[in-house]
């Protein structure tokens, strides 16, 4: 567990200043998923690792609120004598500080890791908000590991599809068109793909940490640094006026005099409306336009994504076709393969193709109870064996030259129960039913989540998280705005659109299954769209009750077997072969068999 020692300096550090609390994100300056252990501020002071979240400290009570991937891992991370445990969605923190503490106590904030959306929720909540841009937790955190520094490299255009140029003047143009004068940009991602350029500041995040200010002549200044660039062409160079990132908000303020600077409420730090303000200038706020125009890919970026997904997908079947061999065997001989050994064996298998650049996020290989946290890691210390009794869960994808891949896999090496064969077909039935659908075009992701979850909830089960997300074309794994979710999410999906189908159940103690494939958004009948899938990747279909399955999901299954066997049989090796053939064996052979 992790040490109080942490929150008694801070809880120090509050009373010297006077302030009655302090708000700490699981965020940096660029709301990066992953953050760098130099920013990862909520880690060092309560013990969590996930990807979201965020902490209270009061002078008596400090606590974590989470989402619902992570109610679960939190609970085994947190020393929960010192904090309390709440959810991130269901009890949000600007309605907690309105129930919970008097008008007018003293909360601080970092104004870098709070976006503006945030700060107006909490400005409702009663309480005196404190701006504090001292980086307060460096007094306090004597090992703190030092900032990113990783190089930067170009993005070919016979890669990315679009020259920098020309996306800069589309960027021109429709800060134009909306009347601004400059974009302050601060998501490295849209950066990344605004100025064709990859980075290293972050493992399995390809994306530089830094800012850009665009005018709307497609002029763009790069606050970067310079130790960075080493790599980059003088072309590249060229191209942008540099600048240091620490002078990024100071440059906001002495360009916004009578100015118009589009920020996005959502994702950009409030820390930069507060400069444009002190600067006399006016914010426009919406959705940064670099986001829309980097989800809907274009032809070279798609060709890249299927590509990725061949070489992918021969590195999942010489791996399942390992797995499927040792694990029995193993079992017997009283040394079963465990969850680390198994990451470790599919990552020496994707480094077999020369478009293979690393992971793309770290991989989820639980087996057992440990699958029921859906967004487990591995450790030595909760090292699970993979045997024939249990489900083995494995999520884990790769960044590849020409494209990122995202897929899941629950698998079962022995019988299971009636009520682990009953969960596993209902996602099963839950994933055809989405990746199977027609829909109009322009539907957006929470319209169609529902058709993942209703197997489910004919069960009376759920699961609490979202059905679908956007993937970066070697960028983010989680890549905005399109996403299936309940949650309202108001973009419109059209061809071009990448996405993941993954939905999952989980009993905590026991299983957790999830399926997962890589779509992509195609036309289909006149205003209609449809979704094609990236992932080649037999599905497990040894613990599904195939009585349950339908004509059209026996069909999708069959037709989607018969694809994967075919394009990957001559990439696998030729020990793989044999299981190919038969993973991929027609529902309807097996039936009557």
């Amino acid at each position: 567990m992790q040490s109080t020692c942490p929150l008694s300096a801070l809880r120090n550090l509050l009373k010297a200043r006077e302030l009655d609390g302090m708000l700490i994100p699981r965020a940096d300056a660029h709301q990066s998923e992953d953050c760098a252990p130099h920013d990862n501020k909520l880690e060092f002071i309560s013990g969590f690792t996930g990807s979201a979240g965020l902490a209270l400290i009061l002078a008596d009570r400090a606590l974590l609120f989470v989402d619902g991937r992570y109610q679960v891992q939190a609970r085994h991370q947190v020393d929960l004598e010192a904090f309390e445990i709440h959810h991130l969605h269901e009890e949000p923190i600007h309605l907690w500080l309105r129930d919970n503490l008097p008008a007018g106590k003293r909360i601080a904030f970092e104004p870098l890791l709070m976006v503006n959306s945030q700060y107006e929720n909490l400005r409702a909540s009663g309480c005196d908000l404190v701006a504090v841009n001292d980086d307060p937790l460096n007094d306090i955190w004597p090992a703190r590991p030092a900032a990113p520094c990783g190089l930067i490299k170009s993005m070919p255009d016979e890669i990315s599809g679009e020259s920098s140029a020309n996306k800069r003047q589309r960027v021109a143009a429709a800060l134009t068109a909306a009347g601004a004068d400059y974009l302050a940009l601060t998501l490295p991602d849209n950066i990344a793909w605004l100025l064709n350029v990859r980075g290293s500041d972050i493992a399995m995040n390809p994306v530089p940490h830094s800012f850009a200010l665009v005018k709307n002549n497609g002029d763009i200044e790069w606050f970067v640094a310079r130790e960075k660039l080493h790599q980059l062409s003088d072309e590249t160079l060229s191209q942008v006026t540099l600048a240091s990132p620490e002078d990024f908000l100071s440059r906001c303020e002495a360009i916004a005099a009578d100015k118009r600077i589009w920020l996005d409420g959502d994702y950009a730090p409030v820390a930069v409306r507060f400069a444009v303000e002190a600067g006399h200038g006016r914010v426009i706020w919406q959705p940064d336009p670099i986001t829309l125009m980097k989800a809907n890919k274009n032809e070279v970026e798609l060709a890249g994504y299927r590509a990725s997904h061949i070489d992918d997908g021969a590195a999942w079947v010489n791996f399942l076709a390992w797995l499927s061999h040792e694990v029995p065997l193993r079992e017997a001989a009283g040394n079963p393969i465990t969850e680390l050994e198994a990451q470790e064996k599919q990552l020496e298998f994707r480094k077999l193709c020369d478009n293979f650049q690393q992971q793309s996020f770290s991989t989820i290989s639980a087996a057992g109870s440990n699958a029921a946290m859906c967004h487990y890691h591995s450790s030595p210390e909760t090292n699970h064996a993979i045997t024939g009794h249990e489900f083995y869960l494995n999520d884990s994808g790769g960044q590849y030259t020409n494209g990122t891949t995202d897929a899941t896999r629950t698998l079962s090496f022995g019988q299971v129960d009636a009520q682990r064969r009953l969960h596993y077909t209902a996602v099963l039935k839950g994933f055809l039913a989405l990746i199977t659908l027609q829909f109009p075009q322009g539907a957006q992701g929470h319209q169609l989540d529902a058709f993942a979850r209703r197997p489910l909830w004919e069960l009376g089960l759920d699961y609490d998280h979202g059905t679908g997300h956007g993937v970066g074309h070697n960028l983010l794994i989680h890549e905005n705005p399109h996403r299936m979710a309940k949650k309202v999410n108001p973009w419109p999906l059209l061809p071009g659109n990448i996405l993941t189908i993954e939905p999952g159940y989980y009993l905590d103690g026991s299983h957790g299954i999830r399926i997962e494939n890589q779509v992509e958004v195609v036309a289909s009948q006149p205003g209609f769209c449809k979704f094609a899938s990236l992932t080649l990747i037999p599905v497990d279909l040894s613990a599904v009750d195939l009585s349950l399955l339908n004509e059209q999901e026996i069909a999708w299954l069959d037709e989607y077997h018969l694809w994967v066997r075919e394009t990957l049989s001559p990439r696998v090796s030729s020990e793989a072969r044999p299981w190919l053939f038969e993973a991929t064996a027609p529902v309807r052979a097996r039936l009557a068999g």
